[in-house]
């Protein structure tokens, strides 16, 4: 049924809608579709919500609704989980979602129990996602605790999946809750290892880092110390690294453990196609934040693989050895 086909006003079927008695405890299984026998107001609300060619026909429709129409749209969006969920799964049923939450209280009271109701779901899914990251923003005080309470309880798993990690780290940025924003960090910082070593988990580690909450990154430098070489040598940890290193309170914690390790390993690291970069900037930061003695250390244990780095991707280290050489 297209949208431009619908028989009756939108009008008169949200004014028909009852109002909501809470959500469907069933939970079928995934994969929810909208069957033959679904009432005629359940397929012409989700035609109005994933049709890729109603857009201009929701915004209107929604410019022209009072509270109590956009309740009643609610409370028939979320009756059934499956329901809801097949909708925030589509491209544009998502964006239309969005587009409802902040509008009204009663409405967003209803879709806030209707994400909570299958949280880990929508906040891990491609489109879905963006709901709850929407949400968090315009929800009030009360909803968004009780999204924070979900949110802190599935963190890790949302750190460690693909389209999770981009909500977690949109909802740290945006938290305007001093108490579950520190509650988030210190999270992550105390699961740093086993992030920094997940494909997802480590653009969280990343991304909290480049907040430069003091406390959180020297947690973070702590808890992965004497890990620092090891990831050092993989793509995405030596980024995390890299970025220890650009504070003063995290860098000294990367660097005695560069100093700290035996030479050969120090070799490898510099010649690595990833460690080379991690070495480039221990040795540039620490003679900026005049680390002398730091500085220096490095150089010395560098220094007699200098042949072995000219030809390797350790050149652009060779390139900064040769220059206090020549000074000496």
């Amino acid at each position: 049924m297209a949208v431009a086909d619908n028989s009756f006003s939108l009008s008169t079927m949200f004014n028909a809608l009852p109002y909501s008695k809470g959500i469907s405890g069933f939970i079928p299984p995934p994969g929810f579709a909208p069957r033959a026998s679904a009432t005629p107001l359940h397929a012409a609300l989700f035609n109005l919500m994933t049709d890729g060619e109603g857009v201009s026909y929701f915004k209107g429709m929604i410019s022209k609704s009072d509270k109590t129409v956009l309740q009643r749209m609610a409370s028939l969006l979320t009756s059934d989980s499956d329901y809801f969920m097949a909708i925030v799964t589509n491209k544009y049923g998502s964006r239309r979602v969005q587009k409802l939450l902040g509008k009204s209280d009663d409405a967003d009271a209803l879709f806030c129990a209707a994400i909570l109701r299958r949280f880990l779901h929508i906040t891990t899914d491609k489109y879905a996602t963006y709901v709850t990251i929407r949400a968090m923003v315009v929800f009030d005080k009360e909803m968004k605790k009780a999204m924070y309470e979900h949110i802190l309880y599935h963190a890790l798993d949302l750190a460690c999946d693909q389209h999770g990690c981009i909500a977690l780290n949109d909802i740290i940025t945006d938290s305007d809750d001093p108490y579950y924003r520190d509650q988030l960090l210190d999270l992550v910082a105390s699961n740093a290892l086993c992030l920094s070593n997940d494909a997802s988990g480590n653009f969280v580690v990343q991304h909290v880092l480049t907040l430069y909450d003091l406390r959180c990154t020297h947690n973070i430098a702590v808890n992965l110390y004497g890990h620092c070489i090891d990831l050092s040598f993989k793509k995405y940890g030596s980024y995390i690294v890299e970025k220890l290193l650009e504070a003063e309170e995290s860098m000294v914690v990367v660097v005695v453990e560069l100093l700290d390790c035996d030479g050969d390993t120090l070799m490898r690291l510099a010649r690595n196609e990833f460690g080379n970069f991690v070495v480039v900037k221990a040795l540039r930061f620490t003679k900026a934040m005049s680390k002398i003695d730091l500085f220096w250390g490095l150089v010395q244990k560098l220094m007699p693989f200098l042949h072995l780095l000219r030809r390797s991707h350790g050149s652009n280290i060779a390139s900064i050895l040769d220059s206090f050489r020549l000074r000496c």
